[in-house]
């Protein structure tokens, strides 16, 4: 098992902004689009910003994870998410979440890592 890329997750409250959720998800994109981040997944509540030259190289705005019981921290995908999984409740570490297929084609489980921070681990199917 190998990692493929780590994404930070950033909160950004409901309601910021004039517009809503969806006004702070412009003002994000806007933001991070003069850094030369763009678009590259958005679902409403998460929007994913990547470099066009680096792909790996991206961050996560997100409101709220809606399909869980908590927001995670930061993800990181492996190339494994099983393997994963089976080593960490083997550690002894704390599952959150999952494992889970979701809809829009990631196999996911969410782990508490020892500072306390939520990790969302993951991989495209």
């Amino acid at each position: 098992m190998s990692v493929r890329r780590i994404v930070p997750n950033i909160p950004i409250g409901a309601g910021v902004g004039p517009d809503g959720e969806a006004g702070a998800m412009r003002a994000n994109a806007a933001f991070y689009g003069l850094l030369g981040l763009e678009e590259f997944m958005n679902q409403g509540w998460i929007m994913t910003l990547a470099s066009p030259s680096r792909p790996a190289a991206q961050i996560s705005v997100m409101t709220a994870d809606k399909t869980a019981p908590v927001t995670p921290d930061m993800s990181v995908e492996v190339t494994d998410v099983d393997a994963a999984h089976t080593a960490l409740v083997r550690a002894g570490a704390e599952i959150v979440y999952g494992p889970r297929d979701e809809e829009w084609g990631v196999r996911r489980f969410f782990v508490r890592d020892p500072n306390g921070r939520v990790v969302n681990v993951l991989s495209h199917r």
